[in-house]
């Protein structure tokens, strides 16, 4: 069995499993908010990594990871009403606090660069991640909080049928490159086509869920519209990752998922396009 085979079923069968967790964490609240906490947390620590092999940078790890994980739990515990006070956000105020102000007595090289990536990790992985808490617990008519799977799991699908229809149609007919100088492979055409099958996707979501008692409020265009939002945002969020991994000078963000590469590389993506999602529900809701 040559090289080239082996790396195929291994991607394949870390391709199945890792969509296999993804969907049942989202079938419980317990479960999303446990995987999506663990997925904040290995993802920061990869970035940490990544970043502090650069000469003039060294960001505390450990607590940047806790950090982070923190704040995606004080979200997920307001967003879910289990935590009625905005306190819980104090004792993240003050990591970040203590992170600022430990730099005076590390005496590192350069304390601009440490505070940069260290408030980068907070704002590029940390907070997207915690917007998925935004999207899972939805307000009913009745005044209550309930869970709502559907949405949050919808942008993962989006994504992994953009991330299939662009292979599939680049493949097939790329010609003109859509950002040669950040990512060579990726094509206009890749792009479109991945865009026309995440429109088919959004429509059968959206009629599935019509035929239900849906949480989300959206016609079937307004899931076309998250759906095109979905691939915008999720392919800049491909490009942003590919423009971090460029600078610094590496090809794969990391292994711990073979024949994917690291966390960042597996959910680059949904760093833009989790944020953006929110964005675009909540514009439809104050119109």
């Amino acid at each position: 069995m040559s090289s080239k085979t082996k790396n195929l079923i291994v991607r394949t069968i870390t391709g199945v499993l890792f969509i296999a967790i993804m969907v049942s964490g989202f079938l419980r609240p317990q479960a999303m908010v446990f995987l999506f906490s663990l997925i904040t947390g290995l993802t920061i620590w990869e970035y940490c990594s990544l970043v502090n092999e650069l000469k003039t940078v060294t960001v505390n790890r450990f607590i940047t990871t806790v950090a982070g994980v923190y704040f995606f739990l004080a979200v997920a515990g307001i967003n879910s009403g289990y935590i009625q006070t905005n306190g819980v956000f104090v004792p993240y105020l003050l990591t970040i606090v203590y992170l600022f102000v430990s730099e005076l007595y590390t005496r590192n090289e350069n304390a601009i660069h440490d505070w940069a990536y260290t408030m980068l990790s907070q704002m590029y992985i940390a907070l997207p991640f915690s917007m998925i808490n935004v999207l899972a617990f939805r307000q009913a008519p009745d005044g209550d909080i309930h869970y709502y799977y559907l949405l949050p799991l919808s942008v993962f699908i989006f994504l992994w049928t953009n991330d299939t229809g662009a292979y599939c149609s680049g493949s097939l007919l790329g010609k003109h490159k859509l950002f040669p100088r950040i990512s060579p492979a990726k094509s206009w055409e890749g792009s479109i086509g991945g865009a026309l099958f995440v429109l088919i996707a959004a429509a059968v979501v959206g009629y599935l869920e019509s035929q239900s008692n849906a949480l989300s409020g959206l016609t079937i265009v307004q899931w076309l519209g998250l759906g095109l939002v979905v691939t915008v945002f999720g392919t800049w969020g491909d490009l942003v990752e590919s423009l971090f991994k460029r600078t610094l000078g590496i090809k794969d963000s990391g292994n711990i998922l073979p024949g994917h590469g690291g966390m960042l590389d597996r959910f680059d993506s949904s760093l833009m396009a989790i944020p953006a999602s929110v964005v675009y529900l909540y514009t439809l809701s104050l119109c």
